[in-house]
C-alpha cells in the first residue's frame, strides 16, 4: 500500500467513478463502439485505441480515435441504439469492489458515484446490481440538468452528499483527477481500469492503488 499518503482526515465521504473503477465495462463499451463506427461507415481502430474511449466524456474519447466532430452525433446515436438496452448486463463490478464498499459502508463513510456516463444508464447499472445498497446517490452526465463534464458530475455528487468535512475522489483516468481538482478534491487512482501506464501519476493523483482491498485499507486509515 502507498505509504505516508497525505489524505484529508477524518474522511467523511468518497466519490467513485463508474466505468473502469467500480465496474468492468470495458468489453461491452469497446464492442459496441466498434460496431457503431462500422455502422456509420467510419474506420474501426484496434482495441487499444478503442480502450482510450472508456471513461472520458464521448467528445473527448471520439476525438482521440479521430472521429470528425461532425460525425460524433452519428456515432453516439449508433452506439446508443445497441448498447443502452444491454448496458446493465455489460458492467459487472470488478472482483473485490463489493467487499471494499461494504467495509467503507460499515465504517460510516458516505459514498456516491460521479461519472461521465449518462445519468439514466449509470442509475440502471448501479441500481440493478450488487453495489446498489452502498451507493444511494448516482450522478452522471445530463445535459438537461447542465451536466456535461466530469467536473459537473462531481459537483452534483457533492451537492447530493451534503456533508461537511473531507471528501476524496476515486477513479481510473486522468479525467477523474481533473474533475475532482476543479472542486478542490484529491483523487486516489486505481490501476485496474483503462489508464495508460503513468497516466494517473502524471495527472496528479494523490496515490495509485493496485486492488480494491488496498483502496479500502488506505481510505479506512483516515476514516
Amino acid at each position: 500500500m502507498p505509504s505516508a499518503v497525505p489524505l484529508p482526515s477524518p474522511l467523511r465521504a468518497v466519490l467513485f467513478d463508474l466505468d473502469g473503477t467500480l465496474c468492468d465495462s470495458e468489453d461491452g463499451i469497446v464492442s459496441h463502439l466498434g460496431r457503431a463506427l462500422a455502422t456509420v461507415g467510419l474506420p474501426v481502430p484496434g482495441r487499444d485505441a478503442l480502450r482510450a474511449c472508456v471513461g472520458p466524456p464521448w467528445h473527448h474519447g471520439l476525438d482521440l480515435i479521430g472521429v470528425p466532430i461532425d460525425r460524433v452525433p452519428d456515432v453516439i446515436a449508433a452506439y446508443r441504439a445497441t448498447y443502452d438496452d444491454e448496458a446493465p448486463g455489460l458492467a459487472p463490478p470488478f472482483p473485490g469492489v463489493a467487499e471494499a464498499l461494504a467495509r467503507l459502508h460499515d465504517a460510516g463513510l458516505a459514498m456516491a458515484v460521479a461519472t461521465s456516463k449518462p445519468q439514466h444508464l449509470a442509475v440502471r447499472i448501479v441500481s440493478g446490481g450488487p453495489l446498489a445498497r452502498y451507493l444511494p446517490t448516482v450522478v452522471g452526465a445530463d445535459p438537461d440538468a447542465g451536466r456535461h463534464t466530469k467536473a459537473d458530475s462531481v459537483a452534483g455528487a457533492l451537492a447530493a452528499v451534503r456533508l461537511d468535512g473531507p471528501v476524496v475522489m476515486v477513479g481510473d483516468r486522468h479525467h477523474d483527477v481533473d474533475g475532482a481538482r476543479a472542486h478542490g478534491l484529491d483523487t486516489i487512482g486505481v490501476r485496474w481500469g483503462t489508464a495508460a501506464p503513468g497516466e494517473l501519476e502524471a495527472a496528479g493523483a494523490l496515490a495509485v492503488v493496485d486492488s480494491p482491498t488496498q483502496l479500502a485499507d488506505l481510505l479506512l486509515a483516515v476514516a
